[in-house]
């Protein structure tokens, strides 16, 4: 690559997590306690939202994804709050001069209905990023009763954030 050629100061990630349902009575979205018939199967809190946008933050710095960071394999984690993870990853972002400028998340499921619990998401999002509340996006749609999400069998979001130099 020529080294003359320069880039704009933003960088662009995207992720992706999905969960099955399992035992439970709630799951967590966004850092935020969802009551729920069901639980998720995972390693850690389970957080679809959280491993989503932390996918996303890694991506855009090229810095692997999260089962790399947070191996499954590690009892470290077994039962380990989502919020954690983000903090590491919002670290990593700031020790390279970069921040999120945005984060758009989409929550994927038949159930629980995420609409009143999305304000609570994007403030508790935008607190673990230190960004503003006007930055954080959070969606949900459903799968049309489609696959293993329409069926309920389980539970996926979707992330994606704009870096910024700082």
């Amino acid at each position: 690559m020529n080294a003359s050629v320069s880039f704009p100061p933003v960088r662009i990630g995207q992720g992706y997590d999905v969960h099955a349902f399992g035992d439970g009575d709630h799951i967590m979205l966004g850092g935020v306690r969802v009551a729920h018939g069901r639980g998720v199967l995972a390693h850690s809190d389970g957080d679809v939202v959280l491993h989503a946008l932390c996918d996303a933050m890694l991506g855009a710095l090229a810095l692997g994804d999260i089962g790399q960071h947070f191996p499954p394999s590690d009892d470290r984690w077994k039962g380990a709050d989502s919020s954690d993870f983000v903090r590491h990853c919002n670290g990593l972002l700031r020790e390279r001069g970069w921040r999120v400028g945005n984060a758009d998340l989409t929550v994927i499921c038949e159930r629980p209905k995420v609409g009143p619990h999305a304000a609570a998401m994007r403030g508790t999002v935008a607190e673990l990023l230190d960004t503003p509340l006007d930055r954080i996006s959070i969606k949900a749609t459903t799968s049309e009763k489609l696959g293993f999400i329409g069926r309920e069998e389980g539970i996926a979001a979707q992330a994606v954030v704009l870096l910024v130099a700082v």
